[in-house]
């Protein structure tokens, strides 16, 4: 049997809390940041097979048509491994209602989810410490929502 090496944005989370953590020390130690971070890497790993994925859904890489995507481009990221790097898109919907009903449609489990909100903060974090509002005003305003809506989602949970 031939064996899929696990590749792009697919891998565990484990394997990248140190840049992580650079990017998180380089955000003004938000501990509340810090905690969903923690709280990410704390869910189980991705025990299933490995399931190919985009590697990066948002709206830059989506074509639309009267308001719905009828393809997506930039396949640059795509690889095999943990499908939470493609789940992470639900907190690129800007909107708690967008990325509710994401969840209630997609049928995925409490540990891909978890994971999958560390993807967007770590895409968020890594964004607002690299950028500022003048050098790409809007992937930091972007990268402002992601946050704002995976903090509000653990806000709603307690």
């Amino acid at each position: 049997m031939r064996r899929v090496r696990r590749c792009g944005r697919g891998i565990p989370l484990a394997k990248r809390d140190r840049e992580i953590r650079y990017w998180l020390e380089r955000f003004n130690g938000d501990t509340a940041v810090t905690a969903e971070w923690e709280r990410a890497l704390a869910a189980p790993p991705w025990d299933g097979p490995p399931v190919w994925h985009h590697g990066d859904l948002d709206v830059r890489n989506w074509l639309v048509r009267d308001g719905r995507i009828t393809g997506v481009i930039d396949w640059g990221s795509m690889g095999v491994g943990d499908p939470a790097c493609d789940v992470m898109v639900a907190w690129k919907l800007h909107s708690s209602a967008a990325r509710d009903a994401f969840r209630e449609t997609l049928p995925v489990d409490d540990a891909t989810w978890a994971r999958a909100r560390g993807w967007a903060v770590s895409q968020a974090i890594a964004a607002l410490s690299y950028y500022t509002p003048e050098t790409n005003p809007t992937l930091y305003q972007e990268a402002e929502t992601w946050l704002r809506l995976v903090l509000s989602e653990r806000d709603d949970d307690r």
